[in-house]
């Protein structure tokens, strides 16, 4: 008998962390898991950050708690997982969004830089899962879904740093689903394309170059918003994806899918 419902996609209940959500795609994604019923937790590198992203989420009639962490200081966020267990309860869902990048072509880029990106973007989510896994374990289910990239499959010039982690991290996604998956741990990736934020907004304008280029190579025309990342993420943080593991869902308008449009005459 099929006892699948809709039911399966709420997040009622569960305890969701969002790393350095406090504005942009996490923002997004948190904004998202709230709707569907999650409690929300995000940390951020400063105050400051904090602060802003408690006022927005108040702003869109969520309660969301804030809190300040470095995620690539492995005792701070030992102690922070062990603070949100204390004040707000296990952690059922985590999401690996905070992340950097450098765009410095190569040969120009300092060692000091590359690891500073593989720190942010590939140990830091690893730091983070370790320290959420052992309570899993013992709740016996948790979700963990890393924001991966395109360039955890592509390279493209200036990126050498970013997507060595991101596909670093593509990688770690699949190790966790394979060390972990006995436990009723589903860790997957997401994968955005290119997405209209604040950051990107200057090379939106019609007419430039990289704008054109993207809407060439993206067979749905158009860029992303952060709402086309909210349906994937709520599948894979509930449980209507409980036999989804190790996946990236690259959440594109189909780039990775083509080679492109042929030039015109």
């Amino acid at each position: 008998m099929n006892d699948f419902n809709m039911n399966n996609f709420s997040l009622e209940g569960k305890v969701a962390l969002v790393t350095g959500a406090s504005y942009g795609i996490g923002y997004a994604i948190a904004s998202g898991l709230a709707k569907a019923g999650a409690t929300i937790i995000f940390n951020d590198i400063n105050e400051e950050l904090v602060d802003k992203g408690i006022n927005a989420y108040k702003a869109d009639g969520i309660d969301a708690k804030g809190y300040v962490c470095d995620v690539t200081d492995e005792d701070a966020v030992q102690a922070l997982v062990k603070k949100i267990e204390e004040e707000v309860g296990v952690i059922d869902i985590l999401v690996n969004n905070a992340g950097i990048i450098k765009r410095i072509p190569m040969i120009e880029m300092t060692a000091a830089d590359f690891r500073k990106v593989i720190d942010v973007d590939l140990n830091a989510p690893f730091i983070v899962s370790k320290a959420v896994i052992p309570s899993m374990i013992k709740k016996g289910h948790g979700k963990i879904i890393n924001i991966c990239s395109m360039m955890s499959e592509l390279g493209r010039e200036t990126v050498s740093a970013y997507a060595s982690a991101k596909g670093g991290l593509k990688m770690l996604t699949k190790n966790i689903c394979a060390e972990y998956g006995e436990s009723n741990i589903q860790c997957n990736g997401i994968g955005p394309g290119y997405i209209e934020t604040p950051q990107t907004a200057p090379l939106r304008v019609e007419g430039n170059p990289f704008n054109d280029f993207i809407i060439s190579k993206t067979p749905a025309a158009r860029w992303g918003t952060t709402n086309d990342l909210i349906g994937p993420t709520v599948f894979l943080a509930s449980d209507a994806s409980n036999f989804v593991n190790g996946h990236i869902l690259y959440v594109d308008g189909g780039i990775l899918a083509s080679i492109g449009k042929q030039p015109e005459a």
